[in-house]
């Protein structure tokens, strides 16, 4: 938020120095043009890359985490056909995970989101619609769609959901506003594996192990079919480089 204050800041003063300018010596249009034009590549920017905690702070990443810790994250369920299969893989390889889920999802299949918990899993919000206008959400629009999800969480678990994670990783001032009342913690990523457009495992589990290293996070989708043997093949990995996978909540409070 701070970054986002500033370039706000900064901006009106461009601009008011344009019109001092103007007034005392007349200039372009085309610089009131291009002071537009740059704000609004950096509003972009700044919605579409967490890490830049822009808009809000998001954790993305344990960067002081020496110990061989990583977190795997799955979006967008429960999936009736890939999330219980996820499960057992996770099971077979002592490993934990986060798993972001809609609260539409949860409504459909809630016993396999309490399956998800019985495993000793963390259970993220991921909105309730995950619709693609999403981001253009009001601040009580947004309010209502993380309270939905939230209490789908409770009423199946009796535990209370503490992380959010941006659908399509989009952050915008009223979504920040909305988790300054709500208190979540906001969770990225800092390995995207690109899931949803690369369907070659290997391929996948190659460009994820690439970019491993202690503390970091990785981002998958339990909704798609390569899910499984990208897991399985990741888990492999992790094993032989002796890397343990665990849920977010753990990974965030390791000093």
């Amino acid at each position: 938020m701070k970054n986002f204050r500033i370039t706000t800041f900064a901006t009106i003063g461009l601009f008011l120095l344009l019109i001092i300018l103007d007034t005392i010596t007349g200039i372009a249009l085309w610089w009131y043009l291009l002071l537009f034009v740059v704000w609004f590549l950096v509003m972009a920017m700044g919605s579409f890359v967490l890490s830049g905690n822009f808009y809000l702070k998001a954790f993305t990443f344990n960067k002081n985490l020496k110990e061989k810790k990583i977190a795997i994250t799955f979006d967008d369920g429960p999936n009736l056909e890939f999330t219980l299969k996820v499960l057992a893989i996770l099971k077979n390889y002592n490993a934990k995970a986060t798993f972001f889920c809609i609260g539409q999802n949860i409504e459909r299949h809630p016993t396999i989101l309490k399956a998800i918990s019985e495993d000793g899993h963390d259970i993220g919000n991921h909105s309730f619609s995950h619709d693609v206008t999403i981001d253009f959400n009001s601040t009580e629009n947004w309010l209502h769609e993380i309270k939905q999800t939230d209490n789908a969480i409770r009423k199946i678990t009796n535990k209370k959901s503490t992380l959010f994670r941006p659908p399509f990783g989009v952050t915008t001032p009223k979504l920040a506003k909305a988790l300054k009342v709500t208190e979540h913690e906001v969770i990225g990523w800092n390995i995207r594996s690109y899931d949803t457009v690369t369907k070659n495992p290997e391929r996948i589990v190659k460009s994820i192990s690439k970019h491993i290293k202690p503390g970091a996070i990785i981002l998958l989708h339990d909704k798609q079919k390569n899910v499984l043997p990208v897991l399985e093949h990741l888990l492999q990995f992790l094993e032989k480089q002796n890397y343990q996978a665990v849920t977010i909540n753990e990974l965030l409070h390791e000093k």
